[in-house]
């Protein structure tokens, strides 16, 4: 059901967007990236956070991690992580396979500013074998997300 409902995402909204089935495991970031051949930091992952009592999913790049004093900045509220049964039950897609496409209910979506380092990036499709490339743009564009930054700063050095 999670993969046809992000055909038909596509389907009516981005008919040029195709839907990359690797065939083997994309349900980590390490094995998306191995899969598609692109660096980690490519894999957009899409995390379902709790924010006081509002439940939003955040795209942001594979190699990022969440803030918790950002987050909590941006959205008024510490995060939470929602459980896999949650999440599945909130956006029809497994965990593993969890994307901002072909939801069963309306959501706010965020993406953050870590996808922006990437020309492309490959978000799950709604299963955990399937993804989609897109431009960072293009993914905040189809599900109307609003930018945020609430990754982890990258130390260098």
């Amino acid at each position: 059901m999670s993969l046809e409902s992000v055909k038909a995402f596509f389907t009516a909204n981005a008919p040029d967007v195709e839907i990359i089935d690797q065939g083997a495991s994309t349900a980590t970031v390490p094995l998306a990236a191995q899969a598609l051949g692109v660096k980690e930091g490519q894999i957009a992952k899409t995390l379902a956070i709790k924010v006081g009592d509002e439940r939003v999913l955040v795209v942001m790049a594979g190699d990022a991690r969440l803030d918790n004093r950002k987050t909590k900045a941006a959205f008024g509220a510490r995060p939470r992580m929602l459980p896999a049964e949650e999440v599945l039950e909130l956006t029809s897609h497994p965990v593993g396979g969890v994307c901002p496409f072909g939801l069963p209910q309306p959501l706010k979506v965020y993406c953050d500013v870590s996808l922006k380092a990437f020309d492309e990036v490959y978000p799950a499709a709604g299963s955990l074998t399937s993804s989609v490339r897109l431009t960072p743009a293009r993914v905040a564009e189809l599900v109307e997300a609003v930018w945020v930054d609430v990754s982890q700063d990258v130390v260098v050095g």
